[in-house]
């Protein structure tokens, strides 16, 4: 019998199957990030893109950057293994201006420079993760100003269903994870954990050295996500999230890369939700806590810090109103306090808290093949005053297999509370938020998209002088993405994406770290019954690890990857997964080390 494929094409035209091997229905994939209202991927004007929980189960991805970077547009570099501080760009811009959202709720640490701590993401029980791209300020506030990535976990299904993972791998990796879930007319409750366990290899090894001449830097993470509704009446439900990651690092001091420093963290996130349905109205009232704690054991000396503690109160009130056939105008009012304390290696500690409250509207409406949305925002902070933001987006659907979409929008990127104390060096208290302005303009034909973005920063903030400062004068950011999704023969599909990047400051020096092009690719097979064959990869162009071409040369290599996934029946299913099949050696960060030729087997049960 033939199989229908799970295809995702990540731009206007979505589409996913329900199962791994053999799909009942293809459903079109919704989006929540886009406008904060449930959208289908079709109707969305933004330039999105959605990892499905289809694609990762497929890829067998560890790490939710491992997943992120096979999307065009985004390019990340790591100090290191596992757990090591991993940077995120998304079109360029960095880690600290992406709003990173798990449920909907904030994972974006107040006492952490680089804002959202994306090595501690593990892959785990996610349904989907949405990537809107382009400042989303006047939709999100501040810290979207280079876009939002929301990761959403899985929702219980009808009934009683319990599953069991494991995997066992390279460097003494061990992954172990469940799930329980029950789902009622009534009620429905979630629960999954899932622990990862490495020794990992060395973080530091001079760029040429053997990374087996050094130490082991070991990483283990516990992740635990619970999800539950109440539906008190057909039209009133309660709803509730909690997300904790707890994690242990070990890493080297830059001066001894022999010597093993350890880093304790810990994140817990909270939401608790209202929803009423009112005629035409879906009122939303929520309350989440986001507490964030960090612990450098070693951290002995004036100049370092031992504990960072961030904290995120936020309560949001939204009204999305429906009128006509399918438009909609969402208005929404919140309240927001973040809090920051830290204690350095002698004892010292400092504190400071800031408040915001917001007002917000975004309006869709469609007039038969053409979608337009408005967004406005008014954030009023205490340490930074006022700021309006906006965005207006429109797409065409010219027809089946041609649309059109385009995006303007004004963002800003707020200091964190940790940028300003600076319990490294100078506090700065006239630090000011960036200013960004950004577009993009796309085309989808058929199987292939091609876009084309665009985003000046104002008053970029740099370490400077042992404090952080505002840069005079316009950087600009500027690039093409282009992504081809096409079933070659029966059975065979091909993925590619290409991205060109120009990321310049306002002395038009090149920015560090980000490649000028990237190319990622992939082949699934589904022809042989119940087993599944992918070869993936990806090449990085040209990249240098200072500013303006200085600094070490990180890119020009590519690397190649494969997953072959095998049903045993109904119940068990396991899988083979080799990474960097050629033992390329790279780094990506001058003097950090990567991981070698890897393999990994595991192991799931469904019931």
């Amino acid at each position: 019998m033939q199989k229908k494929l799970s295809i995702s094409l990540v731009a206007s035209f979505l589409l996913a199957t329900t199962n791994l091997f053999s799909a009942e229905s293809l459903e079109t994939i919704t989006v929540t990030s886009a406008t904060k209202t449930t959208q289908s991927i079709k109707d969305v004007t933004s330039n999105v893109d959605v990892i499905t929980a289809q694609e990762i189960e497929e890829r067998k991805f560890t790490t939710v950057v491992e997943a992120l970077n096979t999307l065009p547009g985004i390019s990340f570099v790591s100090n290191g293994g596992m757990g090591n501080t991993s940077s995120v760009f998304l079109r360029g811009m960095e880690s600290k201006r992406i709003l990173v959202l798990i449920d909907g709720v904030k994972y974006q640490d107040p006492s952490n420079t680089s804002g959202a701590a994306f090595s501690h993401l593990m892959i785990s029980d996610i349904e989907r993760i949405e990537v809107i791209k382009g400042p989303q300020s006047g939709i999100w506030g501040a810290d979207a100003s280079a876009g939002v990535i929301n990761i959403i976990t899985k929702e219980a299904k009808n009934g009683v269903h319990v599953n069991f993972n494991s995997e066992l791998g390279s460097f003494q990796t061990k992954k172990y994870g469940m799930s329980v879930s029950n789902k009622t007319d009534k009620y429905s409750v979630k629960l999954s954990a899932d622990r990862i366990l490495t020794d990992g290899f060395s973080s530091q090894s001079p760029f040429g050295d053997r990374v087996d001449d050094y130490e082991k830097d070991g990483y283990r993470n516990t992740t635990v996500n619970l999800k539950g509704s109440y539906n008190i009446t057909d039209e009133d439900s309660i709803n509730l999230s909690y997300h904790h990651i707890n994690s242990f690092v070990e890493y080297d001091d830059w001066n001894a890369p022999n010597t093993n420093l350890h880093s304790d963290n810990e994140s817990n996130l909270y939401s608790l939700g209202y929803n009423k349905n009112y005629k035409n109205h879906n009122i939303k009232l929520k309350y989440d806590l986001s507490e964030f704690e960090k612990k450098e054991l070693e951290a002995t000396n004036s100049w370092q810090v031992r504990d960072y503690n961030g904290k995120v109160k936020l309560l949001d009130l939204t009204d999305n109103i429906s009128y006509f056939d399918k438009d909609n105008f969402l208005i929404g009012f919140s309240h927001e306090k973040t809090e920051v304390d830290y204690i350095k290696g002698n004892n010292v500690t400092n504190k400071d808290d800031n408040t915001n409250k917001a007002i917000y509207i975004t309006n869709t409406n469609y007039l038969g093949d053409f979608a337009i949305t408005e967004s406005l925002r008014r954030d009023d902070y205490s340490n930074f005053g006022s700021k309006y933001t906006g965005k207006i987006g429109a797409k065409y659907n010219v027809n089946e297999d041609l649309s059109f979409n385009a995006n303007y929008g004004t963002a800003y990127n707020a200091p964190n509370i940790i940028n300003i104390l600076n319990p490294w060096g100078v506090s700065n208290p006239d630090l000011e938020p960036e200013k960004i302005k950004g577009f993009d303009i796309s085309s989808t034909y058929k199987d292939f998209t091609l876009t084309y973005f665009k985003n000046k920063i104002d008053n970029l903030m740099n370490w400077q002088s042992s404090k952080y400062v505002n840069i005079d004068g316009t950087s600009t950011i500027a690039g093409y993405e282009a992504k081809y999704s096409k079933l070659i023969i029966e059975d065979l599909l091909l993925n590619l994406n290409y991205t060109y990047l120009s990321a310049k400051d306002s002395q038009e020096r090149e920015l560090a770290r980000r490649p000028k092009n990237q190319v990622g690719f992939g082949v699934d097979y589904y022809g042989i019954n119940n087993l599944h064959f992918n070869v993936n990869g990806q090449y990085i162009g040209e990249r240098y690890d200072g500013a303006n071409k200085t600094g070490r040369e990180t890119g020009n290599y590519t690397l190649w990857n494969s997953v072959i996934n095998y049903e045993i029946n109904k119940t068990f299913s396991t899988y083979l997964k080799v990474d960097n099949i050629f033992n390329k050696y790279y780094q990506t960060i001058d003097g950090y080390a990567t991981a070698q030729r890897s393999a990994y087997v595991g192991l799931k049960a469904n019931f």
